[in-house]
């Protein structure tokens, strides 16, 4: 896995991107699933909503039109990048459960309201963790949890993030979930927990707001 993906877990349990979504069309093995992870669909109007959070979040801190159409312009990927990490997220937890490591909301609280001193403040950390990580106001206690879960699991192993020892842990948990990705949203490697893009020539960009939408 490339090394921005293994290090960029610590920082923010979603990744970075925000980016046009995904129509397509085809056959799939889960009608109405973007993956189904340990037997329980993630679908398709699910992995909308997340999208959509996000969207509506960037919308309220970038009120200018025109920038607004240039933070869609720089990316290209949300949809996918969305799902991706939505899927790790049950791998993370999944490792964590098997490690036997469980997070407060306590332990949460404490986290967040350290980063808020850092920031200056509820709504400077919210829009730094948006525009940074694309992770929206309502999914940052989410995110912190998982910061969490992935530095105990990391500490109980003797290893950090980013060591081959952690993603080996997220690897059993990969197996142990069998994660099976909609193709339109490419394929799971297990070894590397990462999804990976399938060249489908069914997949159809869209990078107009007001036009998204998943078929």
């Amino acid at each position: 896995m490339h090394r921005r993906r293994r290090t960029a877990l610590v920082l923010s349990a979603a990744i970075a991107a925000v980016a046009p979504l995904l129509t397509a069309c085809g056959n799939d093995a889960h009608p109405g699933a973007a993956a189904v992870v340990g037997g329980q669909r993630i679908t398709v109007a699910q992995l909308q909503s997340r999208v959509d959070e996000v969207r509506r979040a960037q919308r309220a801190v970038v009120p200018d039109d025109t920038q607004y159409q240039q933070v869609i312009a720089q990316t290209g990927t949300l949809a996918r990048d969305t799902l991706h990490q939505m899927v790790l997220d049950q791998v993370l937890d999944r490792a964590a459960q098997d490690a036997g490591i469980t997070v407060t909301r306590r332990e949460v609280q404490q986290m967040r309201s350290s980063l808020e001193q850092q920031a200056g403040g509820v709504k400077a950390l919210q829009t730094a963790w948006l525009q940074q990580y694309g992770v929206p106001p309502q999914r940052l206690d989410d995110n912190l949890r998982l910061q969490l879960e992935a530095q105990k699991l990391a500490a109980k192993l003797h290893t950090d993030t980013s060591r081959p020892a952690f993603w080996k842990a997220l690897s059993t948990a990969s197996g142990e979930l069998h994660v099976d990705l909609n193709p339109r949203y490419g394929t799971w490697d297990v070894q590397k927990s990462s999804r990976v893009d399938a060249t489908t020539p069914w997949v159809r960009e869209v990078s107009t707001p007001g036009t998204q939408q998943m078929a």
